[in-house]
């Protein structure tokens, strides 16, 4: 039996999501079938994502308004910043991610579709239980890149050439990064047993939540101020993680963290602490 299935009290009744899914069944049945559909919504969601947050960057520096909400107002973004990171996101995708979709197209079958869709509780649920799971692997897969001296130096040190995330830099990243978290992304919806526009809508959801991580923008409307008592990391915190990176590991809440001893709020004065321990560094920073 579906583990979420036992806390979904709505079970019984057509789903508000019915309509939605029967007409993506009988108008669009061939595309979401097919195996590439996970990829093609992943990459077009994270293009969309990062052209938007790459336009304000380059409005920033003249627009006082939208430069007050970035938290390193006095570091534009520069075209030099951009054209690295798009690079290395091209070539991973190339290289990396497209082989790995026309594998999945040869070889596996196309995805069994339902009838009938999740009921909304059940949705929100899944996509809750998944971000719960996600959470804890990531948490603990981050932690060791950073305590292993090999594992960082080889694999999780290029991500770290940016002291200022911005949001192309949430894929500069070694294609192991890449693949290791697409690979929990995809699992974690099966393992609880989800329907697949719940997997879907989970895997868009964390697109949304890294690159909102990395934008470099503490929106009011960012997830980490709508999340009460702190739970949420959001770009605060994952800025801070790029400064003081024996901080803040954990890629949705909080909870991780405060267990581990890793958590750690931005302040103006710890920001100025680790401004003067970071001169004379030579890093990427934006």
């Amino acid at each position: 039996m579906n583990p979420l299935r036992l806390l979904d009290f709505s079970w019984d009744t057509q789903s508000v999501l019915q309509p939605a899914w029967d007409y993506l069944l009988q108008h669009h049945q061939a595309e979401l079938r097919s195996p590439l559909f996970p990829v093609v919504i992943s990459v077009s969601t994270y293009l969309l994502l990062v052209t938007l947050y790459t336009l304000l960057d380059l409005l920033a520096p003249s627009w006082p308004a939208l430069n007050s909400y970035k938290l390193h107002p006095d570091r534009p973004v520069t075209w030099d910043n951009i054209w690295t990171t798009l690079y290395l996101t091209a070539y991973n995708h190339l290289v990396y991610i497209f082989p790995a979709a026309v594998g999945q197209w040869l070889w596996r079958p196309p995805i069994p579709l339902p009838r009938d869709a999740p009921t909304l509780m059940s949705f929100l649920l899944g996509i809750l239980g998944c971000m719960v799971v996600f959470d804890f692997q990531f948490y603990l897969w981050h932690l060791l890149h950073h305590r292993v001296p090999w594992l960082y130096r080889t694999f999780h040190a290029m991500h770290h050439q940016y002291l200022q995330p911005f949001s192309l830099v949430t894929q500069y990243v070694s294609a192991w990064e890449l693949i290791s978290s697409g690979f929990w992304t995809t699992v974690d919806p099966l393992l609880l047993q989800c329907h697949c526009l719940t997997a879907w809508g989970f895997m868009v959801f964390t697109i949304c939540v890294s690159t909102e991580d990395h934008c470099g923008y503490d929106f009011p409307w960012s997830l980490h101020r709508l999340v009460p008592f702190g739970l949420w990391g959001g770009p605060p915190k994952h800025d801070a993680h790029h400064r003081m990176p024996g901080t803040n590991f954990a890629p949705f809440f909080s909870h991780w963290d405060w267990l581990g001893g890793t958590n750690m709020v931005p302040t103006p004065s710890k920001d100025k602490c680790v401004e003067e321990g970071l001169k004379g560094r030579k890093d990427k920073g934006a």
